[in-house]
């Protein structure tokens, strides 16, 4: 069958939301929606979603202000209203029972609807998710307010540097090429994403707690990476044991990045815990 892409973006919860719809499988039941990670965007599944589409309905989201999506100010970029968003997205799309996939950031908006809608998921795969982050400091919060802080912002960006930054979530640095330089460069051209980056830095709230991961009935999946420079594994542990419907698979010799360093071992592992 041949692939066919949809892209859309739609006016959802006060801001503009772009996304790529996969969906040429209209017997299959299962839609997969995948949420990226910090500073990502739907070009981090690149080498992921060639191997869903011959299985499933894909959805990927641009989560604001990253990638295409809107960069308003006025929206409020917390965890839960980013879950919300989602929320209200697949809601308009008529969909229920919906597998998530959430990459670092992604994982934690993924176990937020969990936690919010538990009705609309079937299950949730988690790779290298981010957990027990504690809120934004207040001097941080603060600086927010200043009138040039997106200026701050972008300077920090930069001092880091994109090389940098792309070794730091890859163990194997030979998958490092223009494309994938230029793909997660591209959000970040425009000066508009900086100003909404300080707000996300001032409305962030901490990750979900351990009493709420209890609580969370949602079949989940964790894959990490054991080389993991970002989300270290003992974090993946952690939420295996207060995730208490959970299993942790563990990719040898892989950093943070596993949708682009393992994507067919991702996909199968995915398959096995989907069909299980």
């Amino acid at each position: 069958m041949e692939n066919t892409i949809e892209k859309r973006v739609v006016h959802i919860n006060g801001n503009n939301i772009y996304y790529e719809s996969f969906r040429q499988h209209p017997s299959s039941k299962e839609t997969i929606v995948l949420l990226h990670g910090f500073l990502s965007s739907s070009f981090s599944f690149r080498r992921l979603i060639p191997y869903l589409i011959n299985e499933y309905n894909i959805i990927s989201i641009d989560l604001p202000p990253f990638g295409q999506s809107g960069k308003s100010r006025r929206y409020k970029y917390s965890y839960r209203n980013l879950a919300m968003t989602v929320i209200q997205l697949v809601e308009n799309m008529n969909l229920n029972k919906i597998i998530l996939l959430g990459h670092s950031m992604g994982g934690q908006i993924s176990l937020n609807i969990a936690h919010l809608r538990p009705d609309l998921i079937d299950k949730v795969v988690l790779l290298c998710s981010s957990g027990y982050l504690k809120k934004s400091k207040p001097q941080l919060v603060l600086a927010t307010y200043l009138p040039f802080s997106h200026l701050i912002v972008k300077k920090w960006l930069e001092r880091s540097g994109l090389e940098n930054n792309l070794k730091l979530v890859v163990y194997n640095q030979s998958i490092i090429d223009e494309e994938m330089a230029d793909g997660y460069l591209a959000p970040f051209l425009k000066e508009d994403i900086f100003s909404a980056l300080a707000k996300l830095i001032r409305d962030r709230e901490g990750d979900l707690s351990a009493n709420i991961l209890n609580k969370i009935k949602v079949p989940c999946l964790l894959l990490w990476g054991e080389k993991d420079k970002i989300v270290p594994l003992e974090i993946g542990k952690q939420l295996q044991k207060d995730l208490h419907h959970s299993k942790l698979i563990v990719l040898k010799e892989t950093g943070h990045l596993l949708p682009e360093e393992r994507p067919e071992e991702v996909f199968q592992y995915m398959k096995e815990f989907i069909e299980d």
